[in-house]
């Protein structure tokens, strides 16, 4: 393939991919700046695909949204953990299990062609919606700490995660609510979804050092401000969430789906065939 002609090198670490120093405060972070990361990407695969116009550019924007708040994090990780490293060398040069992002961010939701399980419009909104109720009760929580840069994004990203959680939510109770076929649809959403939630309140060792530090809340102590949020919203769409299962995802702890993998070959290809690479 031929460098564009807009593309230039700058000096880099090269393509070869980069290993962190992993202490307790850089994993929470990057727990949350790879969850919205990961998030804008998947949104971002509808761009010209939207159902209708008005969403094709919607979920484009609230994809830019959750972008903007991992570069600040990412950015903020960089400055804390020692290497010198910059936005974008943590977002393409990591491996798979240097990415902690939640796991419900990476699942795929659009289907692109041929029979494939889930990935239609009614999965996407209603990940969007569980997802954005439980950003803003982190970015609530966030707006406290003790590390100034991290409660500057927290206040503004807690208004745009309003804005995400309130666009998704009108979109699950019209589907859930509206047609026999768009009410099954979304019932299949949150069955294939449901199981994935409860990593996001699955608190450990790296939660209970942020509290102590002052850098942010525990994971378990978002629950009832989420359920509180969701849980009107799926009576009004008349959805019955699933039970509660053992099972526990493990992307927070660098254990991922097979998706996560075809997600970083497809974002990073540009950073790893031109390192350093800028427009």
């Amino acid at each position: 393939m031929s460098t564009p002609s807009a593309l230039r090198s700058l000096p880099s670490a090269g393509g070869a991919s980069i290993q962190l120093q992993l202490t307790p405060t850089v994993q929470y972070l990057l727990r949350i700046a790879d969850t919205a990361l990961i998030h804008a990407q998947r949104l971002a695969e509808w761009c010209g695909h939207g159902p209708v116009l008005e969403e094709d550019m919607a979920l484009t924007n609230m994809a830019l949204d959750l972008l903007g708040q991992a570069r600040g994090l990412l950015t903020q990780v960089g400055a804390l953990e020692g290497q010198g490293l910059d936005e974008d060398q943590l977002a393409f040069l990591r491996d798979e299990r240097q990415f902690f992002n939640l796991t419900l961010a990476e699942l795929p939701m659009r289907r692109s062609s041929g029979p494939a399980p889930g990935g239609d419009f009614a999965d996407t909104v209603l990940r969007n919606f569980l997802l954005a109720g439980w950003f803003k009760a982190l970015w609530v929580g966030l707006s406290a700490s003790s590390d100034a840069t991290v409660a500057a994004i927290a206040a503004k990203a807690v208004k745009e995660a309003r804005y995400h959680q309130q666009h998704a939510a009108d979109w699950v109770v019209r589907l859930g609510d509206g047609s026999a076929e768009s009410a099954a649809r979304m019932q299949a959403a949150l069955r294939r979804a449901w199981p994935y939630t409860a990593e996001m309140f699955a608190s450990d060792a790296v939660d209970a050092l942020a509290v102590l530090a002052g850098l942010g809340p525990a994971r378990d102590t978002l629950h009832a401000a989420w359920w509180a949020e969701v849980a009107p919203v799926l009576t009004a769409a008349n959805l019955a969430p699933l039970p509660a299962t053992p099972f526990i995802s493990s992307g927070t702890q660098g254990r991922h789906s097979e998706h996560l993998g075809y997600i970083l070959a497809e974002m990073q290809s540009l950073q790893r065939q031109h390192p350093g690479g800028r427009w």
